[in-house]
């Protein structure tokens, strides 16, 4: 009998999940893993965990990984807010700790597997009499989190397994109820990745310190056409005017319009960029040509390939992607270039944020991903 690790973690996904591979013959052990001190719901959920592994009969674990977490997660995203991108630490946890430091510490226990709640879905290929493990989006396009599981690699993916991906949310609330789970009806969790919802600015004040900049709105008529000047310099290309101040320019995204403290306007207001260097954030209405891009650049050393064999050294792929988690799809170009990839979309898109992930399919299925530069 194949063994199995199911990270259980409370919630009613893992829990469904965990009773899927009993019924299809596996052995599975239940951990928890306690990634973060500071969680009022951690206990709740730790409870649950413990009530579901005793419902199926299965053998229960905690596994500490607070430290790890700290070291390569919450850092990862101090670091990043403070160097003016917008980090995505979901992304990094399941690279890092799911499906990193979590199978490692899994296959000292012997098992064969690890898995999770995760909507997605795995397929294995031959090429040249090689397997390839390949990373299919849920079949339930709102729940599909092949998006976080893009930095995952060929030995992660083939040590993992996904009984969720194949159904809906609903279904699986359905298989809950049916067998009187106690966390049938608990919502889905939300927020930071392990920590859960809170404030990020108040949460970032725990080390960085407030820096007071200006904020100017940029109109839509320009002044001068014929600047060609590299830094950012708005002011020297389109009508502007101080409008406000902010506390920070790392507190803050692009395409943000909540909580700039510029209410008062007769059209909503968005960030479209940030001058990191003169601290200052430059606001537009939504219809402005620099809030919608055609082209990012990804950086050789950011990027990842879960389907190396895809991979050509010149020329051109088109692929479908996402540039952040709740977006549809968009059709684009990846142009190979010595020092990353260039991607040129077909059409513009909305809040195109640096630091965050794009993520490139081809049909359904993750083949690679990178950081926006």
């Amino acid at each position: 009998m194949k063994k199995v690790a199911i990270a259980l973690s409370g919630g009613v996904d893992s829990s469904v999940s965990a009773y899927l591979l009993k019924e299809m013959g596996y052995e599975v052990i239940g951990i928890f893993m306690y990634n973060w001190t500071n969680n009022n719901c951690m206990w709740e959920d730790i409870r649950y965990a413990m009530l579901i592994a005793n419902k199926l009969n299965i053998p229960f674990y905690v596994l500490d990984l607070r430290k790890e977490y700290m070291k390569e997660v919450i850092n990862y995203m101090f670091d990043g807010y403070k160097n003016g991108i917008t980090p995505n630490p979901d992304i990094i946890c399941n690279e890092k700790i799911k499906f990193g430091i979590f199978l490692k510490k899994a296959l000292y226990l012997n098992v064969d597997y690890i898995s999770t709640g995760h909507y997605v879905r795995k397929k294995i290929i031959v090429n040249n009499k090689k397997k390839i493990f390949c990373l299919l989006s849920g079949i339930d396009i709102k729940k599909d989190q092949s998006y976080f599981l893009c930095r995952i690699n060929q030995f992660q993916l083939c040590k993992s397994l996904f009984p969720l991906g194949n159904l809906t949310k609903k279904e699986v609330r359905k298989i809950a109820l049916k067998l009187n789970f106690y966390n049938s009806y608990k919502k889905d969790s939300q927020g930071l990745c392990f920590v859960g919802k809170v404030n990020i600015i108040n949460f970032l004040r725990k080390k960085i310190k407030d820096k007071i900049g200006d904020i100017i709105y940029v109109s839509s008529k320009k002044k001068n056409n014929n600047i060609n000047n590299k830094k950012i310099e708005y002011e020297k290309i389109y009508n502007y005017k101080k409008i406000g101040k902010h506390i920070g320019y790392y507190y803050f995204t692009i395409g943000q319009r909540r909580h700039l403290n510029i209410s008062g306007h007769k059209y909503p207001l968005f960030l479209f960029n940030k001058d990191i260097n003169r601290n200052i954030l430059y606001v537009c209405k939504k219809n402005h040509i620099e809030l919608y891009k055609k082209k990012l650049f990804v950086r050789e050393n950011t990027i990842h390939w879960i389907r190396k064999d895809l991979i050509i050294k010149n020329g051109k792929i088109k692929v479908m992607c996402k540039i952040r988690y709740n977006v549809n799809m968009a059709k684009a170009l990846l142009h190979f270039l010595k020092l990353g990839v260039l991607v040129e979309f077909y059409k513009r898109q909305f809040a195109v944020t640096p630091g965050q992930f794009i993520v490139w399919y081809i049909k359904c299925e993750v083949i690679g991903s990178g950081i926006i530069d």
